[in-house]
């Protein structure tokens, strides 16, 4: 699990430096820079996400282990 979880963030990095190389960063607002915004937070919100998710996994693997 953790093998993939690293492969996911990996992707989901890479596709939020991808998205970063989009943005006009003159008019970010406008145009195709509009869906590189979005897609810059969706990839930000998925590497949160997989953290959390990979947090939580050590979490519990230390409670089963003083259990």
């Amino acid at each position: 699990m953790k093998i993939f979880t690293n492969i996911l963030v990996f992707l989901a990095v890479s596709l939020l430096v991808f998205n970063i190389t989009l943005i006009d960063f003159q008019n970010p607002f406008k145009g195709d820079s509009v869906i590189a915004l979005v897609g810059v937070v969706a990839s930000f919100c998925a590497v949160l996400i997989l953290l959390i998710f990979r947090m939580s996994k050590k979490i519990v693997e230390k409670m089963n282990d003083n259990a």
